[in-house]
């Protein structure tokens, strides 16, 4: 078993890149369907998100436009229950299709307060990809959730844009904590 460890923690291999690819290829595939004839918004979520959409985005066959936005409720391994803005979203979204494109889905609060933000500006649709959903952890229920790459356990993952105190992003692979 591959193990790694970042700062004071050790990871083993949980999803490889290979995998983590073969499922973003399909998402791609059913966003393109979902949305011929139409230009989606994809807005991603900072700082996780930006390797899950660099990627997604180089599926997509569709006319599209990208923006980024940033929240942060995050202190450690686990939520603060706190959400703060830090970024915002951009202004022109009336009238348009957005894709909000998330690392990780776990409690739901964030999310649900993108979700909330965004629908004040009036756009056409909302949905949500999502790389990892963890439904053991969702206190909210979020019905634009619509493309999620793999739904796994209550486990605190790394790499592929997931991070462990800011670092192990740029890990291509997915790891989870191994109980120490």
């Amino acid at each position: 078993m591959h193990k790694i460890k970042v700062e004071d923690r050790e990871f083993e291999i949980f999803l490889e890149n290979e995998t983590i690819n073969k499922r973003i290829r399909l998402l791609g595939i059913q966003i393109n369907v979902d949305y011929e004839q139409k230009c989606p918004l994809f807005i991603g979520v900072l700082n996780g998100s930006f390797l899950f959409m660099a990627d997604l985005i180089k599926e997509i066959d569709v006319p599209c436009e990208v923006a980024f936005m940033r929240v942060a409720s995050y202190e450690g391994t686990s939520s603060s229950g706190k959400v703060k803005e830090l970024i915002g979203l951009p202004d022109d979204i009336e009238g348009r299709d957005i894709i909000i494109v998330e690392d990780i889905v776990d409690t739901g609060l964030t999310l649900t307060h993108i979700l909330k933000t965004i629908k004040e500006k009036n756009p056409s649709s909302i949905k949500v990809s999502s790389l990892l959903l963890k439904p053991a952890a969702l206190k909210y229920e979020i019905e634009e959730l619509e493309y999620i790459g793999f739904e796994i356990p209550n486990e605190f993952v790394v790499g592929y844009g997931l991070d462990y105190n800011g670092l192990g992003r740029n890990l291509t692979d997915i790891y989870r904590a191994t109980e120490s």
